[in-house]
C-alpha cells in the first residue's frame, strides 16, 4: 500500500485515446505520446499516472506523468494500482463502465476522458 497526501489521477490510456476519432488506430504509441504530454500539461497539484498497454508500452515517462505499462490487461493493472494507493483520494479517467465499477469498489472515484482531453 502507498500512503500519502494528494489525489492519483489515473488515466487510462487506450480508453481516453480511443475516445477520439482522429486517426489515433495508425499511431497508437504516437496518440499515447500526446495524451501523455497533455497531462504534462496540466497545471494541477496531482500524481498522474498514464496506464498504456500494447503498442503503446513504448511510450516513456516525462515530468509529471509517470507512464506505467500494462505487463497484460491495462484495466487489470488500474485496478491494481488503485488498490496499491488506498488511503490516498484516487481518481480513474475512463468511460469503461465494467472498469468504472471495478474501481469504485475500492473507493476511486471516475471521471470520462473529456475531463482530460478538453476541447476535442
Amino acid at each position: 500500500m502507498v500512503t500519502g497526501t494528494g489525489i492519483v489521477l489515473i488515466v487510462d490510456g487506450a480508453n481516453v485515446v480511443g475516445s477520439v476519432p482522429d486517426g489515433w488506430w495508425r499511431d497508437r504509441r504516437g496518440a499515447a505520446e500526446r495524451l501523455r504530454d497533455r497531462l504534462a500539461e496540466r497545471d494541477a497539484d496531482e500524481e498522474i499516472i498514464l496506464v498504456v498497454e500494447g503498442a503503446a508500452r513504448g511510450v516513456e515517462s516525462v515530468p509529471g506523468v509517470r507512464v506505467d505499462r500494462a505487463p497484460g490487461s491495462g484495466d487489470d493493472r488500474i485496478v491494481e494500482l488503485v488498490a496499491a494507493h488506498a488511503g490516498r483520494e484516487c481518481v480513474v479517467v475512463t468511460a469503461d463502465r465494467e472498469l468504472r465499477s471495478r474501481v469504485e469498489a475500492y473507493g476511486a472515484r471516475c471521471a470520462g476522458p473529456r475531463s482530460v482531453r478538453p476541447g476535442d
